[in-house]
């Protein structure tokens, strides 16, 4: 099925510092929104405005996401995998840099906000069409026996780019004093951004065109209209990808975005306190994400995912007394444990996703199935959080909410094939009734 076993090393590893690079870009904006934004972008406003403020400009990222996703998608299947990865890095890169320049509110007015949406938005498109490829790119030059493993170290780019953005902001709220932190501070890492692109890019251009697509090439195959397709002969596939990764999307940014809120305006806890607890997190995700990937080649995609899902719904009730206690080792501990349950479901959701389409279709619709659900789930999920507490007064209600989208996911899988070992050059699969 692949190239040499050289060849798809180098694959993987390009896919993971590509897929690294785009999601620091998109963490430092996420964790800038709960921590700085609101009191630059939107000064005028209470802190929980402001903050609600800044987490909306972050989710107009995840409505850009399947734009994308549909854009890059198309070109994807009908161009090659390889340039289009080439060009969302540089649409990421480029974003980020801009926006570690942008005047604040004090300086340039309602502009500001404006142009903070604005670049966020281009994030979006980047990372919307950058996920698809990479995976894509590695799990068509691995073995098909190890497509669960091989397709999850693009997922790993998830808490490498956290533990990357995390780490520099975490270092720089150390070192510098609050004000030059909200002046400054926060800028280094945004403009680091244009350095690391140029490695990414380096990495990327020496890797060859998926040897799958190649072949649809050859043969003369290619889909003149690849979205249209897939709508048209892949409609549960769709569904099957979208309602999967709700839940995982809710839990996460519950566990690594709101927690940040909660601790720092709720409890009124250091935000360093947070920032430690998913950082420590975020690094044993580094090596539970291809982990789990792998014995999702074993024991299939679906138990393993599922396995994730029940673990988090039943931790979430855990979770927010862990935090209540103001206790950093057992704040510590609940979002270790978190995050591990959001490892068992993400390390199989790659290749899960991906072999549920045709090679011909493949990069328009695992983009699609994937970013539309990040609007959902991603998105919204840190700003209902917000205002289910606000509302309610307690984290039972964020608990609920986090286990209902997870019920979502669970039916997700419910409604699909088992993937491992699918013939993924054959045309679509066969669905579950």
């Amino acid at each position: 099925m692949s190239g040499s076993t050289q060849q798809t090393r180098r694959v993987i590893v390009a896919s993971l510092i590509g897929t690294s690079l785009e999601w620091y870009d998109f963490f430092l904006y996420t964790t800038a929104a709960t921590l700085v934004f609101g009191k630059l972008f939107f000064p005028t406003f209470d802190p929980l405005n402001a903050t609600l403020l800044a987490l909306t400009t972050n989710a107009v990222a995840f409505v850009a996401r399947p734009l994308g996703g549909i854009v890059f998608g198309h070109f994807g299947d009908r161009t090659g995998r390889k340039t289009v990865l080439v060009v969302t890095l540089l649409v990421m890169g480029i974003s980020t840099f801009l926006i570690g320049l942008l005047p604040g509110y004090d300086s340039i007015g309602v502009a500001a906000p404006i142009l903070l949406a604005l670049l966020r938005f281009v994030q979006g498109l980047g990372l919307g069409g950058e996920w698809g490829g990479a995976v894509i790119m590695s799990l068509e030059h691995g073995d098909d026996r190890r497509r669960g493993f091989n397709a999850s170290w693009p997922q790993v780019g998830v808490p490498a780019g956290f533990v990357l953005a995390t780490g520099l902001l975490t270092i720089l709220s150390f070192t510098l004093s609050d004000a030059a932190f909200l002046s400054w501070g926060w800028r280094v890492p945004f403009l680091l951004s244009g350095v690391l692109v140029l490695v990414g890019l380096w990495v990327r251009v020496r890797i060859t065109e998926s040897p799958l697509f190649a072949r649809v090439e050859q043969a003369g195959t290619k889909a003149r209209m690849p979205l249209v397709e897939v709508l048209r002969t892949h409609p549960r596939a769709l569904l099957s990808a979208f309602t999967a990764r709700i839940g995982v999307d809710v839990a996460f940014y519950t566990f690594t975005a709101y927690i940040l809120v909660y601790l720092t305006g709720t409890l009124g806890l250091e935000r360093s306190v947070g920032l430690n607890a998913v950082l420590i997190g975020s690094a044993l995700q580094l090596v539970l994400i291809p982990l789990f990937g792998a014995l999702s080649d074993r024991l299939g995609r679906r138990p393993v995912y599922l396995a994730g899902v029940v673990g988090a719904a039943i931790w979430v009730f855990v979770f927010f007394p862990l935090l209540d206690t103001g206790s950093f080792p057992l704040i510590a501990l609940a979002t270790v444990v978190a995050l591990v349950t959001h490892a068992a479901m993400y390390g199989p959701q790659a290749a899960f996703i991906a072999e549920l389409f045709t090679t011909r279709l493949r990069y328009s619709g695992a983009s699609m199935g994937y970013q539309v659900a990040g609007i959902v789930g991603g998105a919204l999920a840190p700003i209902i959080a917000l205002k289910l507490f606000d509302v309610y007064g307690t984290t039972l209600a964020v608990s609920i909410y986090v286990v209902a989208a997870l019920a979502v996911t669970a039916l997700g899988l419910a409604i699909a094939p088992e993937t491992r070992g699918l013939d993924v050059t054959a045309g679509p699969l066969p669905q579950r009734t």
